[in-house]
C-alpha cells in the first residue's frame, strides 16, 4: 500500500508540473524522482537505473538525477544469509568453509557479498541473495506495470503510451539478474573470450558452492578503480587500466556480441601484472550481461567509420538499421542535425570527442525527432557512459574515442575476418566502384595521429598480407577494376594510390614506430 501511495503521488505530481518549461520545477521534479526510487527499495532503485540510459524517454533534467541512484543499500541480517546458504547448499556455512566471516564485506541492492576461506586454503567471494527477494520484486513490478498502464499516457515522456512494454523489459532483465545460476554461467562464458587476454581477470566459479540464491567464486585481490594515487600507491598505472577497461569493452561490443552491462567501479577491480606489468582488469559480477546480433555488430562498426569520415547521411541510415529511427522516415532534416550535434564535438582530433556530451546533447534531439532507443541497447549506453565516467575519473585528460577510433580503423584495415573484408572494401570502394582514397587515408590518419607507439606495424602487415594473400582476391579485383574503367587505366588513381602508400608506409616511418615499441 505504501508503495501505491508514494507513486500515485510522484505520478500525480509529474503529470501536473511535468509540462512545465521552468528549469527550477524540472530540477525539482527529477530530485522528488530520485528521492521517492530510492526510498521504494531494490526495485525502483533498478527501474531508475534502468530510465537513466533512456534519453528518449525521460526529459534531460530528470536524467541528471537519475544517474546519481547508488546500488547499495545496508546489509540484510546475517542470519538470515546463513539460513540461505544452507538451505541451497545443503549445510551450514561453517561446514562448507574453513571460516565464513560475520559480516559481508559489501551489500548492493539484491544481495551481500562475504569474504570466506575453502577448506582447501583458497578465499572466495560468496554473493548470498536478498530474502523473500523474488516475490518481492514481482509484486513490486506488478504495481509498477499497472500505474505505467494508467498514468504511462499522461506522463510528460516521450512514448508514453508504449511504456507497459519498458516494462516488461526491465522485469525480464532484473529476473534474469538474480538467478545466480545463469550468473555463474554468464562469468564462465566471459571468461572463455578473454582467456587469451593478459589485459582482462576474471574469477572462477566454484559450482559446488553455488546454487540459485548462492554465488562463490575465487576472491579477486585487487584495489578498486576509484582513487587515482591508490592506484599509483600499488605500483598501479590509472591510464593502462583504463586503456584496458576500454579495449575490453570494444572487444565485447564488436568482437563478441556479448557484455557487461555494469562496468562501475565496485565491479572493477586494479591487479597486478598486465602484458607490460603496468596492471591488468579483474571483472566482477555478471549478473546484468546482454547480447547483440551480427547485425548490430557490424553496423556499429559502420556507424563508428561513418564518424571517421564525417558521413552524417550514412549515420542516419546505419540509426535506421540498428532500429533507433523507424524504416521510411525522411532522413534529409535530421542529416544537418547528426552534423551539429556531432561533427563540432569531432575538431581537429578524435581525442575532442566526449561521449557524455554527445549523450546529454542526444537526449534533447530525441526529443525534436522520432529517435527511440530500442531496449537492447539501453543497457549499451549504460556501459559506455559508466565506462567513460570511470575513466575521466581516473584520467581527466582520457577520450573515450581516442582509443576507439583506432580500434575500429586497424580492425578494418587488418581485415581479417571475412566480415571485415566486406567492410573494407564498402569503405574504400563507392557504388560505383570507384576508389575513394580520401577515405581510406582517413583511416589511416586515426591510426597514425590517435592510435599507440606500434600501430603502424601490423597494419602495414596486415595490408600486405591482403594485397598478396588468397584473402585479398576480392580487394585485387576490386581493384583492378576500379583503375581499369571506360577502357582505359586511370593512371591518376593509381598514382595517388602509390603516393599514398610510400606516404604512410616509408622505411623511416616504419622504423620509428618499430623503435618507439621497443621504447615502451
Amino acid at each position: 500500500m505504501v508503495v501505491v501511495w508514494q507513486l500515485s503521488g510522484l505520478a500525480l505530481v509529474l503529470v501536473v508540473q511535468g509540462g512545465s518549461n521552468d528549469s527550477a520545477v524540472q530540477q525539482r521534479l527529477g530530485r522528488r524522482l530520485l528521492n521517492t526510487l530510492t526510498c521504494l527499495g531494490p526495485c525502483f532503485i533498478k527501474l531508475g537505473q534502468a530510465l537513466s540510459t533512456r534519453p528518449d524517454l525521460v526529459r534531460r533534467d530528470w536524467l541528471d538525477q537519475l544517474t546519481r541512484l547508488q546500488d547499495d543499500l545496508p546489509a540484510f541480517d546475517h542470519q538470515r544469509a546463513l539460513a540461505t546458504i544452507e538451505e541451497d547448499l545443503g549445510s551450514p556455512a561453517q561446514h562448507l568453509f574453513a571460516s565464513f566471516p560475520d559480516q559481508p564485506v559489501a551489500a548492493a541492492s539484491l544481495g551481500q557479498v562475504y569474504k570466506a576461506q575453502m577448506l582447501d586454503g583458497r578465499w572466495v567471494a560468496v554473493k548470498v541473495q536478498r530474502p523473500n527477494l523474488e516475490p518481492q520484486l514481482r509484486l513490486d513490478l506488478a504495481v509498477v506495470r499497472l500505474l505505467a498502464v494508467l498514468a504511462g499516457p499522461f506522463l510528460p515522456l516521450n512514448l508514453g503510451d508504449d511504456l507497459t512494454a519498458i516494462v516488461d523489459e526491465f522485469g525480464n532483465t532484473l529476473f534474469r539478474e538474480i538467478d545466480y545460476e545463469l550468473e555463474a554461467d554468464n562469468a564462465e562464458r566471459f571468461a572463455q573470450l578473454f582467456e587469451d587476454d593478459p589485459t582482462v581477470v576474471v574469477p572462477a566459479v566454484e559450482r559446488s558452492l553455488s546454487s540459485h540464491r548462492v554465488l562463490t567464486t575465487t576472491w579477486l585481490a585487487g584495489v578498486k578503480l576509484q582513487n587515482r594515487e591508490q592506484l599509483r600507491r600499488n605500483n598501479l598505472d590509472p591510464t593502462t587500466l583504463v586503456k584496458a577497461g576500454v579495449i575490453s569493452g570494444l572487444r565485447q561490443l564488436l568482437e563478441f556480441g556479448y557484455f557487461h552491462a555494469d562496468p562501475h567501479p565496485g565491479n572493477l577491480f586494479a591487479m597486478p601484472g598486465g602484458p607490460d606489468g603496468y596492471g591488468c582488469l579483474g571483472y566482477v559480477d555478471f549478473g546484468m550481461m546482454d547480447m547483440l546480433s551480427n547485425d548490430d555488430r557490424l553496423t556499429l562498426t559502420d556507424a563508428v567509420v561513418h564518424l571517421i569520415n564525417k558521413d552524417f547521411r550514412a549515420l542516419a541510415h546505419d540509426f535506421v538499421r540498428l532500429g533507433f529511427l523507424q524504416p521510411g522516415i525522411d532522413l534529409e532534416p535530421l542529416v544537418p542535425a547528426l552534423e551539429e550535434v556531432l561533427g563540432g564535438q569531432l575538431g581537429e582530433s578524435v581525442g575532442e570527442f566526449n561521449f557524455k556530451t554527445i549523450t546529454d546533447r542526444f537526449s534533447e534531439l530525441m526529443f525534436e525527432y522520432p529517435f527511440r532507443v530500442p531496449a537492447r541497447f539501453a543497457l549499451i549506453i549504460r556501459a559506455v557512459v559508466s565506462q567513460e565516467g570511470l575513466a575521466l575519473r581516473l584520467d581527466p585528460e582520457f577520450s573515450i574515442i581516442r582509443v576507439a577510433y583506432p580500434y575500429v580503423a586497424k580492425r578494418l584495415l587488418a581485415a581479417d575476418t571475412e566480415e571485415l573484408r566486406h567492410k573494407l572494401l564498402d569503405v574504400i570502394f563507392d557504388a560505383k566502384g570507384r576508389l575513394q582514397l580520401q577515405r581510406l587515408e582517413n583511416l589511416l590518419d586515426v591510426v597514425g595521429r590517435d592510435g599507440g607507439p606500434g600501430d603502424l606495424l601490423p597494419v602495414a602487415g596486415a595490408g600486405m598480407r591482403l594485397m598478396l594473400g588468397r584473402e585479398g582476391h576480392g580487394l585485387r579485383q576490386r581493384l583492378l577494376f576500379a583503375l581499369v574503367r571506360d577502357g582505359r587505366l586511370h593512371t591518376d588513381d593509381l598514382q595517388t594510390l602509390m603516393q599514398l602508400v610510400r606516404r604512410r608506409f616509408s622505411p623511416g616511418r616504419l622504423a620509428g614506430d618499430w623503435l618507439q615499441v621497443l621504447s615502451t
